[in-house]
Parts: C-alpha cells; sequence; structure tokens
C-alpha cells in the first residue's frame, strides 16, 4: 500500500490491533482515545509485539522502527481525521455514543473520507441513517484481533454508494485483510451469527450433562478448527463426500434433520453459568488471564505466519506440477 493516511479512533483492544494492521501496510496512522492514556497504551502494546511480528514474518517485510515511525498519536479529533482517507472508528457498542461519535467524523472528515465502524452488532441503518454524509459511512468489522485474524466483515446499507463499498474492501485488502462483503445488513453480521449457533450447542451440551467444557473445546480446537483454519463449512462438505457437496447433502439428510430438530430451541447460558466458571477458573485461575491472551496471541501470530508460508508453499508446488 504504503500511501495515505488513515485514522484510528479509540484505541483498545481493537484499534491497537488496526493501529498494526495500517501502520505495517505503509499507511501513516493518526490515533486519537477519547483520553490520550488509552492511546499511550495502546502505542506501547504496539511497540512490546512488533519485535515477536518480525520474527515470524509478519511486518511486510518492514522492521519494528519504520511501522512505530508511522504512528502517532494526536490529543484532538480534528488532528486525527486531518487528511484521512480511511477512518476506523472502534470506540464501545453503545447506539448514542456510536451515533454521537459518527456524527462527529462525518462533519469533521474530508468529504471523499470513508468512515469505518469497527461494530460486532450494530447494523448500519440502526447507527448511520442520521448522518447527512452516510453515503461514505459503512461498517467494517474485524475479528480480534485484526493484526493476528485478517478477516473483516464489509456491511453495507442502503446509502451506500458502490464507490464507497470497492475503496472500503481496496483499503482494507491492502492492510492484509480479506473481506467478507454482505449482500444486505442482518443483526450479528455473518460471524458472530456462526459463533452464536456453535456456543449455543456448546452451552446445551454442558448444561445437560454430555460433556465436560474441557472435551468441548478439544472437540472444536483439535478437531473442526484444523480444518476450518484453512478450509470453511461449504469447502469441508464439498471434501468430504465422493461427489461433492450434493453428495455429502443427500447421503447426511436424515442425520442432520434429526439433530437440527434437537437444536431448535436456544439455550439459556446463564443456566450452566457457575459451573463453566468453576471449571475455567479452576483451568486458568484469573490472575493468568492476561498472560494467557499473551500466549493466545502468539499461537495466533505463528498460526497466520504458517498459513501465509503454506498457502505459498503448496500453491508453488501445484503450478509447478
Amino acid at each position: 500500500m504504503g500511501e495515505g493516511k488513515v485514522a484510528v479512533v479509540g484505541a483498545g483492544f481493537i484499534g491497537r490491533g488496526w493501529i498494526i494492521a495500517f501502520a505495517r501496510a505503509g499507511l501513516a496512522v493518526s490515533v486519537w482515545s477519547r483520553s490520550r492514556a488509552t492511546s499511550e497504551s495502546a502505542l506501547d502494546y504496539v511497540r512490546q509485539v512488533l519485535p515477536e511480528l518480525a520474527v515470524q514474518g509478519l511486518l511486510n517485510g518492514r522492521d519494528p522502527e519504520s511501522v512505530l515511525a508511522s504512528i502517532s498519536i494526536v490529543d484532538s479529533i480534528e488532528s486525527a481525521v486531518e487528511d484521512a482517507t480511511h477512518i476506523q472508528e472502534n470506540l464501545t457498542e453503545d447506539v448514542e455514543l456510536k451515533r454521537a461519535i459518527l456524527s462527529r467524523l462525518d462533519t469533521l472528515a474530508a468529504p471523499d473520507a470513508v468512515i469505518a465502524s469497527s461494530t460486532s452488532a450494530l447494523v448500519p441503518t440502526l447507527i448511520m441513517s442520521h448522518l447527512s454524509g452516510r453515503h461514505r459511512c459503512i461498517v467494517a468489522h474485524p475479528l480480534n484481533p485484526p493484526h493476528l485474524i485478517p478477516a473483516t466483515e464489509v456491511v453495507p446499507h442502503p446509502w451506500n454508494t458502490q464507490e464507497v463499498i470497492d475503496r472500503t474492501c481496496a483499503t482494507l485488502e491492502a492492510a492484509g485483510q480479506k473481506t467478507v462483503l454482505l449482500r444486505k445488513e442482518i443483526d450479528g453480521f455473518v460471524v458472530n451469527r456462526l459463533q452464536a449457533a456453535l456456543l449455543n450447542e456448546a452451552f446445551r451440551l454442558v448444561a445437560n450433562g454430555y460433556a465436560s467444557i474441557g472435551d468441548v473445546d478439544t472437540a472444536v480446537k483439535d478437531g473442526l478448527a484444523l480444518r476450518w483454519s484453512f478450509m470453511g463449512p461449504f469447502e469441508t462438505i464439498d471434501l468430504n463426500a465422493t461427489h461433492g457437496v450434493r453428495d455429502y447433502v443427500e447421503r447426511n439428510d436424515g442425520l442432520f434433520r434429526n439433530l437440527l430438530s434437537q437444536m431448535r430451541d436456544p439455550v439459556d447460558w446463564k443456566e450452566p453459568l457457575d459451573t463453566i466458571e468453576r471449571d475455567r477458573r479452576a483451568a486458568l485461575p484469573s490472575d493468568q488471564l492476561r498472560a494467557r491472551r499473551i500466549w493466545r496471541d502468539k499461537r495466533l501470530a505463528a498460526l497466520s505466519a504458517h498459513k501465509s508460508d503454506a498457502d505459498r508453499s503448496i500453491d508453488e508446488a501445484r503450478v509447478s506440477q
């Protein structure tokens, strides 16, 4: 990428990941938070993790110092958005707060700047319909952390122009993201709806005594997730039957109809929560949560690096055959 300026508005868990994603793409990144301390903390985090990302080959060939040099913390939202071509807003999931900050950004930003919200569940018509520049405002929801999980949901609304949709996707893809473009808005978008379905069944299995939380976690991380780390559910079933996806559905239609008839009712997640929390705290005491998050991010970095290397080497081998 290497050109332009991005404003990151709100530098919490999501914002600090965006800072890295945009800065390592060569963009100038201007950071503003409602608290200067939040921005400073984000910059400290970035400074700490860049060497590890460099070791894993996740800085696009750049060194940590040059990435850091692309980042500046500013004390006013006006300075943050000045000359920015893309603005990534990451404030708390509160409807009125989102509407207020987006109104301010719409007033301050250059007329041709794209304003994207990282909201994880609020549909764009709910938080953007009141804006005079709503045509250039859009939802761009990443997974956490965005610098390690390179998928972002782009959720347009009826007032968006195709140019804004295309520019948003182009900016995100140039920053290393793979975009999931929704054709129309829906509560929770794609990722959280898929996650909700899996979580609901996980809670059911524990609440009704079929499996422990450890065994459910194992079934996912050492079972389903190995395939899902490089294939989606449709490709998975397409390859799991001799003649592809239709063959899979026809073979397993009765099985899944029976299972789904047992899964129709939502589970009260609070019912088994005492048991789940007890077992999780036995496995990981509260005072170790921060250290485990650092471990998680290192594992994600290693997995991301492995996937990139595997994609390259396996694709090159396929071409040479």
